[in-house]
């Protein structure tokens, strides 16, 4: 992001801390619109990221056809309706067909579609999409548990309500048995 595209969304916060009845003069509001924009860059910078540079090569050769999964990775998002916080964990799991994936790039797949504005659904199923295209698995299992502050701070106010969402492709949609050995490694089941 620019440094004319920070100063705008910095512009844009001290309006809306203005309309919400604050004085961006006081001591303690003084730097918080320029802080506030450089938050927002971080939170959505997946817009930035594509997937080819994320992979960076990062697919190997394998012999393995055993399921490889990479569970409980931590989640930041941002809801596309409040763009209030979620926050969760993924569990990412695929059957290799001749390639694998380098494993921190599972977790990179993970924050670079979280960190677009979002719904759970869609971050579900992006995940999985780029797994599958990435590697050309057999199947691609992926499951999101996450706390959404929308329901949380405004709303409903439901403080211990967890979303669950999965996207099962290919072997995971097509043979229960491979669908509940992930689930039962994932301890869902």
């Amino acid at each position: 992001m620019s440094d004319e595209d920070l100063e705008a969304l910095a512009g844009c916060y001290r309006e809306i801390l203005t309309r919400v009845g604050e004085d961006v003069s006081r001591e303690g509001l003084l730097r918080t619109p320029e802080r506030a924009a450089k938050a927002i860059e971080f939170l959505t910078q997946g817009y930035d990221q594509s997937l080819e540079e994320i992979v960076n090569d990062a697919v190997f050769p394998s012999d393995n056809d055993e399921m490889v999964i990479v569970k409980d990775i931590e989640l930041y998002s941002l809801c596309e309706h409040h763009m209030l916080p979620f926050i969760g964990k993924a569990h990412v799991a695929y059957l290799p067909d001749g390639k694998v994936l380098g494993l921190s790039k599972v977790a990179r797949i993970v924050d670079m579609y979280a960190r677009r504005l979002q719904i759970q659904e869609q971050l579900t199923t992006q995940i999985a999409l780029a797994i599958e295209r990435v590697i050309g698995a057999k199947g691609v299992g992926v499951i999101i548990e996450a706390a959404h502050l929308c329901m949380m701070m405004r709303g409903v106010q439901k403080q211990n309500s967890v979303t669950t969402t999965s996207m099962m492709l290919g072997t995971f949609r097509e043979n229960q048995s491979t669908r509940e050995e992930f689930l039962t490694l994932v301890k869902l089941r």
